[in-house]
């Protein structure tokens, strides 16, 4: 039998399988790219074992899909856990399995794509700008019951402008309206709004703003929850009312304004009172102070009557001579009293006056009797001290005499 085979020459530098491996091994797991990759697809397939997670990542079309793998040390560090149909951004390493001969992406975060990713970073936007307590509720603001100005910042071309002029005109005719307008859709939208609101204030003439737009897709609501949005509606000066989208929509705008309406109708009707309720209660308020003016003008008169029916039953005049009476008692005690006291002080005053009498002086020396005194004034009782030829004033009842002594005779000093 021939053989018609080629003859082959085996080269000295033939590979096994092993060193074709380690060689794949080394080009994919020492590339630059490769030692943290960002990769997005959908998750097709997920198991959980004792190690770790293990789930294929697919592109949508289904024509290309790599293994991954989450080891335990990483699984509760991942923003999003993936799920079967669920789109993923995937950050990882490109990692060779030498005895299967297959690589797989070791993943170490896992975030949502598409309209989860925009959900996820809504919420961390959210819960940080909750810590700082841009939507706490004591910083809500009061809206002013009779606004005279209200300034509006929307699309000039955006048909919630025409619904807020048509609510505000036909709730309350005469209003100033500011109308500070910006863009409300698309990437130069965040820095147009702020601007506008920044305008509103410098103005200075508004009461109230209203920030509005119609319904719309999620994406086109983006601008809105935007933090320089956000920022300046928290740091407005005047009170904020969110008119944005619809009932169902939510946005980061709503929950920092004082106010959220929803819709941009339910904006204007929030931003200022209805003339009719405002005329309503003005004659309701009529009605309560003519009946409250009523009520006390009927029971003044119940009272003035009852102080009629009590006067009648005093006897007036029967009163006025009773007290009429008592006063002419009291006068006459009074009287009869002073005199009493009158009398008494002048009989004590004619008894001191008796007593005087009889200590004075002049009444002894009215009875014969003299006082002696020499020239210095002192009064002489005895002849002791006194000598020939001394001056001596004797002073009479009636009358005083200068004597001198012409001779001093002594009195036997009593035994």
């Amino acid at each position: 039998m021939t053989s018609y085979l080629p003859s082959l020459l085996v080269p000295d530098t033939a590979l096994s399988v092993a060193g074709l491996t380690a060689y794949i091994q080394a080009l994919i797991e020492q590339d630059v790219q490769l030692r943290q990759v960002w990769v997005t697809g959908e998750v097709s397939s997920a198991s959980r074992y004792r190690s770790g997670l293990f789930f294929t990542l697919q592109d949508p079309d289904a024509k290309a899909a790599i293994s991954c793998v989450v080891w335990n040390s990483y699984l509760e560090k991942l923003a999003t856990q993936p799920v079967a149909g669920e789109q993923l951004i995937i950050l990882g390493r490109i990692h060779v399995h030498p005895q299967r001969g297959q690589y797989q992406l070791i993943v170490w975060q896992a975030l949502p794509a598409g309209e989860g990713l925009r959900a996820l970073r809504y919420r961390q936007l959210r819960h940080r700008l909750e810590a700082e307590g841009l939507f706490d509720p004591a910083r809500k603001r009061p809206l002013p019951v009779h606004p005279k100005t209200v300034a509006v910042v929307t699309s000039p071309q955006a048909a919630a402008w025409g619904d807020i002029q048509r609510t505000l005109r036909r709730r309350y005719p005469g209003l100033h309206v500011l109308f500070s307008p910006a863009l409300v859709q698309g990437d130069q939208a965040p820095v147009a709004i702020v601007n506008a609101i920044q305008r509103v204030e410098r103005d200075g003439r508004s009461d109230v703003l209203i920030l509005s737009r119609g319904g719309g897709a999620v994406e086109d609501m983006a601008c809105f929850n935007d933090e320089r949005v956000v920022r300046a509606i928290a740091d407005c000066s005047i009170p904020v009312i969110a008119g944005i989208g619809h009932q169902r929509d939510e946005t980061l705008a709503d929950l920092a304004a004082d106010v959220c309406a929803h819709t941009p109708t339910a904006a204007a009707e929030q931003a200022v009172p209805r003339l009719a309720d405002l005329s309503a209660a003005h004659q309701e308020r009529v009605l309560a102070l003519q009946e409250t003016m009523n009520y006390y003008l009927e029971a003044s008169q119940e009272h003035l009557q009852r102080l009629r029916i009590r006067l009648r039953k005093l006897q007036l005049d029967r009163k006025i001579q009773q007290e009429a009476q008592m006063l002419a008692w009291m006068r006459k005690r009074l009287i009869q009293g002073s005199a009493l006291q009158i009398q008494q002080a002048s009989q004590h005053c004619q008894l001191l006056k008796q007593k005087l009498e009889t200590l004075d002086p002049r009444a002894v020396l009215k009875r014969g009797y003299a006082v002696v005194r020499q020239m210095d004034g002192a009064i002489t009782r005895s002849t002791e001290g006194l000598v020939p030829g001394q001056d001596l004033q004797i002073q009479l009842g009636q009358g005083q005499l200068n004597v001198k002594i012409t001779e001093v005779l002594n009195t036997p000093s009593e035994g």
